[in-house]
């Protein structure tokens, strides 16, 4: 087996229960809180506009399940991680952009313009909007997870020396869902960039901290 393959299978296999508990209650603890903000901002909600690549990204309801897969891209970091102190150090990244991001909501509460689609022809759509408001739009929370996440695989791929064509599969994964959230309708793209935004400094908060030079 390629060397970075087991290398990949040991970080898979290790401290699984520490790592899907710590996981699981994070994302739990992130939602309470996601959804108080929700529906207790500081002050009136400000509608985001649209703009030209609104229009130019057409509604595609297909896009839901890369939407979805988010879930499932967020626990690629903490699974490629051996060292329970790097866990912690991913772990208070994440929990710091989060908290920037929940502080932003609630001073700042923003939402998505109404949209004229028929929601009621996409069900699925329609059930993922009646779960997620239109609130805590900008920055997008899901845009700055993604593009977090990828930075994090990437780091971690690199130092393994994983092949290029691998590491192409984790880029194109973050673009695919940060498509989707326009896509999907969930976000307009002033979301998306304020998502990039938080997520950037946070990664180089990231990279001057904890990540080995």
């Amino acid at each position: 087996m390629m060397m970075w393959l087991q290398q990949i299978k040991t970080a898979l296999c290790s401290q699984v229960l520490f790592k899907s508990t710590g996981i699981t209650i994070f994302i739990s603890l992130f939602f309470i809180a996601y959804f108080h903000v929700l529906n207790h901002p500081a002050y009136p909600t400000t509608i985001v506009p649209l703009t030209y690549l609104d229009k130019l990204i057409g509604f595609h309801p297909l896009a839901l399940p890369i939407y979805l897969s988010l879930w499932l891209y967020v626990a690629i970091p903490p699974a490629l991680i051996t060292k329970r102190e790097e866990l912690f150090a991913f772990t208070l990244s994440i929990a710091l952009m989060s908290i920037a991001g929940l502080t932003i909501f609630y001073f700042w509460p923003t939402a998505i313009p109404v949209s004229e689609i028929d929601w009621r022809l996409y069900p699925s759509i329609r059930f993922l909007k009646d779960v997620d408001a239109a609130g805590n739009a900008c920055p997008s929370m899901h845009v700055a997870t993604a593009c977090f996440s990828c930075a994090w695989i990437d780091y971690l791929f690199r130092r393994i020396k994983t092949p290029i064509q691998v590491r192409l599969i984790n880029y194109l994964w973050c673009v695919a869902i940060v498509y989707s959230t326009i896509a999907t309708r969930q976000h307009v793209a002033l979301d998306v960039l304020g998502g990039i935004v938080l997520a950037g400094i946070t990664i180089l908060f990231a990279r001057l901290m904890f990540w080995q030079k």
